[in-house]
């Protein structure tokens, strides 16, 4: 090894060589994995008509998917009752991301964009009972919960709190780690500083963490949900970041969501019982779900 070391340091061109050649190796093992996890069938024209068919990338280990915004859009369709398939692919949406939706042949991309397409075509309203006054409080606190608390998730999963274990748990493949090392954090650095809050110390995290989950937590109080005893659009999205949070998070920030805000705990496990009582059966380490609803 140490003489394999050597070489290496003598000849910096093989360092860049090899690191290239490891991360392609374990991007072409990253794409077979989530490809093998894709449903069997993929062409639209399967399903029926007035479906939506939600795209996303394959289950998480402990919460239906290790992306909010996929547990956002499904929570909705649940609560909504909306007839809905999953495809679990690689395809992004036009915009490059995960998830989309497609509806009648209509491609709708950020799941923001994906909900407002779809209270359009099924006229659905989740908010309809709540004051002018009410629905901009609750926009605000989805907004914390989408621009504030993901960035923390964000940079506390991937940079600051890389947790090896848990990426071959949600990732499961040769050479994982490498692949996170080379690849997933400097990428995942990057934005997070560009974005603000990749430059931010550990502690500083926190302490944003810490101050945006309590006003969260103040807010929602003794309700059953954000606004009140039943479930409006925006806890959609906040149950969405939440349940990383609270699920597939490690290091401090998570010790601090369980042991420091029960309230948010309690509003964690009513929207799953409520809403998910397959919830166990959607995640990976519970058995494998290509949810049908």
């Amino acid at each position: 090894m140490e003489t394999i070391r050597t070489i290496y340091s003598d000849h910096p061109a093989l360092t860049t060589i090899a690191g290239g050649l490891v991360v392609a190796t374990a991007g072409i093992l990253v794409y077979r994995r989530l490809r093998r996890n894709t449903t069997a069938s993929n062409a639209e024209e399967d399903y029926p008509k007035d479906t939506v068919i939600l795209h996303q990338i394959g289950r998480g280990p402990f919460a239906p998917s290790m992306t909010p915004f996929a547990i956002k859009l499904e929570t909705y369709l649940r609560i909504a009752k909306i007839p809905y398939k999953n495809v679990h692919d690689m395809k992004k949406s036009s915009k490059g991301k995960y998830p989309w939706i497609s509806f009648n042949g209509h491609s709708v991309a950020d799941s923001a964009f994906c909900i407002e397409f779809i209270n359009k075509k099924r006229n659905v309203d989740l908010s309809s009972w709540l004051s002018p006054e009410q629905r901009a409080v609750a926009l605000a606190f989805q907004r914390l919960a989408e621009e504030d608390i993901y960035w923390v998730l964000v940079v506390q999963r991937w940079v600051q709190e890389v947790s090896v274990e848990f990426f071959r748990m949600a990732y499961s493949f040769p050479l994982s780690w490498l692949f996170l090392r080379f690849y997933v954090t400097p990428s995942v650095r990057r934005m997070a500083f560009d974005q603000g809050m990749g430059r931010h110390s550990k502690d500083e995290v926190l302490h944003i963490a810490r101050k945006d989950l309590t006003a969260l937590s103040v807010f929602i109080g003794t309700k059953r949900f954000l606004m009140g005893d039943q479930p409006c659009e925006e806890d959609c999205a906040i149950f969405g970041q939440l349940s990383q949070l609270y699920w597939q998070l490690t290091g401090p920030t998570s010790n601090m969501f369980k042991e420091e805000f029960p309230r948010l705990v309690s509003y964690c496990e009513r929207m799953k019982d409520r809403f998910w009582p397959d919830w166990v059966e959607c995640t990976t380490q519970g058995g494998t779900s290509k949810a049908t609803k």
